[in-house]
């Protein structure tokens, strides 16, 4: 088979819900369904991004496919989580960055094989704490992580996750009522002063990027607690405080005052404006929940873990600490 040049794919409107080795067929006139897979099985094959490695895998309108000229590095494996408690209702653990908190809900039903092509966090935290996948013919596994919260992929941290109905419904209480204590840690560009930020975000602000916009469209009020930890040179170490939990919150908020986080792909720009360069050189996003706190939902315990900066952002802090930097 001819090695194909770098190329792009928008899936279009009528084009939703194919699989990606159908849509490969019909963007690669001539490939059998065999040279498609081997593609995709080869690492030269991102979606939206991120490497995919299964064929199955359905496609929604205004998604983008890239073909690689050559296979992406084989991703880092991950042997285990580290757990930090466990007991009949709750485990958290700390997440990677790099690994998605949840699977798709169109993918629960997926047997363990083509889960662990791109396995995810509740994935890896079930299958470690003994728990069960769907087998062939008979639905979902006897016993299921129940999600009560969620962090980025690029996101590294502790998390919760519920492990029983009365867990999952005091968590989400918790929750709901702003009672849980998060804190993480941040790395900006720019000299960044401490704040309040409240906005209204939705999932659109007007450029095709979830933001800030009037509270008279629909969309989620949001506030987050900024402290500044440390100034560095050009870049201002932080400590944000959830008071909501919206998605991508924390990111969206920095960005919109002019200071992404360094490593920030997505949200690095303000509304309408060029995107912010980043010249931090961080390996990835800087962005940590290094600290969750709540009360048990079944005990009433008051529970509280922290945990460090791992190390490639731990390094990064370092370099960018040295006066040379």
């Amino acid at each position: 088979m001819t090695a194909p040049t770098p190329q792009t794919f928008t899936v279009a409107a009528d084009q939703g819900q194919k699989t990606i080795a159908a849509l490969l067929r019909v963007w690669l006139p001539g490939e059998s369904w065999a040279q498609v897979r081997r593609l995709i099985e080869s690492r030269r094959v991102k979606i939206n991004g991120e490497l995919w490695l299964d064929d199955a895998r359905r496609l929604s309108e205004g998604d983008t496919v890239e073909l690689l000229t050559k296979p992406a590095p084989k991703p880092q494996i991950i042997d285990s989580i580290v757990i930090r408690h466990i007991d009949t209702h709750i485990v958290v653990v700390e997440k990677p960055s790099g690994i998605s908190t949840v699977r798709h809900p169109s993918e629960r039903n997926w047997e363990e094989p083509r889960r662990l092509l791109v396995p995810t966090l509740d994935d890896l935290v079930l299958r470690q704490t003994g728990g069960n996948f769907p087998k062939k013919g008979q639905g979902s596994g006897k016993q299921r992580l129940r999600i009560v919260q969620r962090l980025d992929k690029g996101t590294s941290g502790l998390i919760v996750f519920a492990r029983t109905v009365d867990a999952e419904r005091g968590l989400g209480l918790q929750f709901a009522k702003h009672r849980v204590h998060r804190r993480y840690l941040a790395l900006v560009r720019g000299r960044l002063e401490g704040l309040t930020i409240r906005s209204h975000l939705l999932r659109d602000r007007g450029d095709g990027r979830r933001g800030t916009g009037p509270a008279v469209i629909s969309g989620k009020d949001a506030v987050t607690h900024v402290e500044v930890a440390e100034r560095l040179g050009g870049y201002t170490l932080v400590h944000c405080r959830l008071e909501t939990g919206r998605t991508h919150q924390i990111r969206i908020h920095l960005a919109e005052t002019g200071h992404p986080v360094c490593g920030e792909a997505v949200y690095n720009r303000q509304n309408g404006g060029e995107a912010i360069p980043d010249l931090s050189g961080c390996p990835r996003l800087f962005l940590h929940a290094a600290e969750l706190g709540f009360q048990h939902p079944v005990t009433t315990e008051q529970m509280n873990w922290d945990m460090p900066l791992p190390p490639e952002l731990r390094e990064f802090l370092e370099s960018v600490r040295k006066p040379d930097a």
